[in-house]
């Protein structure tokens, strides 16, 4: 499967409203990204942004698991939404 950018840019909506309720891993994802609670209302429409709301969820499993299973999503979904959206092209280093 293969998201396109705006299902991509939903998904991660999605994960950007889930991480608002979760009041210990907010902090973590605003101290990691830098990011500040202005940030989250001006720049929820901004791809980029909503790329490193991917990129910090898929850095932990058991946030994804628990992600995905309050959407009723397949595990693999955050990640293949990450591919679709600015920066989240996979390299290949060989």
């Amino acid at each position: 499967m293969q998201y396109s950018a705006d299902a991509a840019e939903t998904l991660a909506l999605k994960a950007l409203t889930w991480l608002l309720g979760q009041d210990e891993l907010l902090p973590v994802f605003l101290g990691a990204s830098g990011a500040s609670e202005q940030d989250l209302r001006t720049r929820a429409g901004d791809a980029e942004f909503l790329g490193s709301v991917l990129d910090f969820l898929v850095m932990d499993d058991g946030w994804v698991v628990k992600f995905c299973e309050a959407e009723s999503l397949p595990f693999e979904h955050p990640m293949l939404a990450r591919a679709a959206l600015p920066g989240g092209a996979q390299i290949h280093w060989t």
